[in-house]
């Protein structure tokens, strides 16, 4: 594979250490064990084989919520993050293509009337959903009809719901089952409403970008069908996602 041009690995890794945004508010892609503090997970397995193929070393920053990621990048803290291709994200991050596909699903009480994801965007339904994520920014151009109650991260949704705000939860359907085992009284609708494309992002702002994307879209590539992000999602056990095409 061609390698990154010299122009473009220095506008890329500015300070010599590749800075990656690890946004921990999405257990498919990463997670931090409690004791260690350590990060594991497909994007980390990711984010060291760029390091390794660039010959620079990684600092892996973690972030609770998608769009703290997306400011980090804005503001020319973190070099590359991983992220949901979004087009109002797009204004200030280039993408790469998706290397995983992951669903988007609602949940409701047991005793909601709502049986079918098409019933949910009518008016005097209110939907919790994480802040910033790929799932409010989706809403927000989609739901007509139906208010958005917005928590302050992804991993708030359940709870916040459960205290009584809204009466539909919106996010990563692996993150609502695994929430929900905490409550009694949830079940999931039928389906999805989104399919999320997770991709490796890096700032616009910065010289020679679309030189790097170029440079990253082939790793990527290369990582899929080489079988390494499959594997990767074996070694952490990741339901409910898939290797984007």
């Amino acid at each position: 594979m061609k390698s990154i041009s010299p122009a473009a690995l220095t506008s890329f890794v500015p300070t010599g250490t590749l800075r990656v945004g690890i946004n921990l508010g999405n257990p498919i892609l990463a997670n931090e064990d409690p004791n260690t503090k350590n990060l594991y997970g497909v994007t980390i397995d990711i984010a060291n084989e760029i390091g390794k193929r660039i010959s620079k070393p990684v600092q892996l920053i973690p972030f609770k919520t998608a769009g703290a990621t997306v400011d980090a990048v804005k503001t020319g803290e973190i070099d590359l993050v991983f992220v949901a291709i979004d087009p109002v994200r797009g204004a200030d991050i280039s993408y790469t293509p998706a290397y995983i596909q992951i669903e988007g699903a609602y949940m409701v009480k047991s005793s909601s009337p709502l049986k079918a994801n098409e019933e949910v965007d009518l008016a005097g339904n209110e939907i919790v959903v994480g802040k910033g994520s790929a799932y409010d920014l989706y809403l927000t151009r989609e739901i007509k009809n139906a208010a958005l109650l917005r928590s302050a991260s992804s991993q708030a949704v359940v709870d916040d719901f459960m205290s009584g705000k809204g009466n539909v939860a919106a996010g990563v359907k692996q993150q609502l089952e695994s929430d929900a085992k905490r409550y009694d009284g949830l079940r999931m609708l039928p389906g999805r409403f989104m399919v999320i494309n997770q991709a490796i992002g890096i700032p616009k702002a910065r010289s020679n970008y679309e030189d790097t994307t170029t440079y990253l879209s082939n790793v990527i590539t290369e990582l899929k069908q080489s079988g390494f992000v499959s594997d990767a999602m074996k070694h952490h056990n990741i339901q409910g996602a898939k290797v984007a095409e």
